[in-house]
């Protein structure tokens, strides 16, 4: 009886490693993917940023 509830227990605790591994990497994925986004969300920023400087000298031109 014993035995059959630690073998139990660790099927068990080898579960939750491998569920915890697979939602560290798919945590460490979203986190990757998060930060390529904010990257681009910079980006787009800037050209807008760069855009917007543009047309108002091309106001003050005028």
């Amino acid at each position: 009886m014993l035995h059959h509830k630690i073998d139990e227990l660790l099927a068990l605790c080898q579960e939750l490693l491998e569920e915890n591994q697979t939602l560290k990497a798919s945590e460490q994925a979203w986190r990757e993917e998060r930060a390529q986004l904010v990257e681009k969300n910079e980006l787009a920023r800037s050209k807008v940023e760069a855009m917007i400087s543009r047309l108002k000298a091309l106001e003050q031109e005028s």
